[in-house]
């Protein structure tokens, strides 16, 4: 597996991940995580993922020259997540294509994360996730070193934030 920095020209791929993981999450009948469409149906999904894009630096994982997962860093969290009282490093849009589930390619991704933020001189590293579907990303998240935090709601949408000293 190799993770290089993305950019822009990546944002068909990025958008490709996600909409491969909106298929894998409903076949498994998870629909309020991400819904039910693609991102590439929803033009305001295609917006954040371009604005988020836009905003931090994309990472991208590959296996065999395939986009297998993805994640964008960024100084501060989306619009509905307060941000931190200190610096820190937030994951965003942390995503692998159902091709590639079970690769560790979500922990790959999350390592180098936290390398990025040591890089940055940074010692808070934050992601937030979806708290539906008995808690499932919330103990994914705390195997990989996170601890919870605060949470949130975005109308229904129950959220949970995390995060991690490195």
């Amino acid at each position: 597996m190799k993770i290089r920095r993305g950019g822009p020209e990546d944002i068909p791929a990025v958008l490709a991940v996600l909409d491969s993981a909106v298929t894998w999450l409903n076949g498994r009948g998870i629909t309020a995580q991400w819904g039910t469409e693609p991102f590439t149906a929803r033009p305001a999904a295609v917006r954040q993922v371009e604005e988020t894009v836009a905003e931090g630096d994309l990472w991208v994982a590959e296996i065999d020259g395939a986009p297998a997962g993805t994640m964008t860093l960024t100084p501060h969290p989306g619009k509905h997540v307060p941000p931190a009282d200190e610096p820190e490093v937030y994951v965003r849009l942390l995503a692998t294509d159902a091709r590639f589930h079970d690769r560790g390619v979500g922990a790959a991704l999350l390592r180098h994360a936290a390398e990025e933020t040591r890089r940055k001189n940074v010692s808070l590293l934050r992601v937030d996730c979806f708290a539906g579907s008995g808690g499932r990303l919330i103990a994914y998240y705390e195997k990989q070193g996170f601890t919870r935090t605060d949470t949130f709601a975005v109308g229904d949408w129950q959220g949970q934030i995390l995060e991690r000293r490195v």
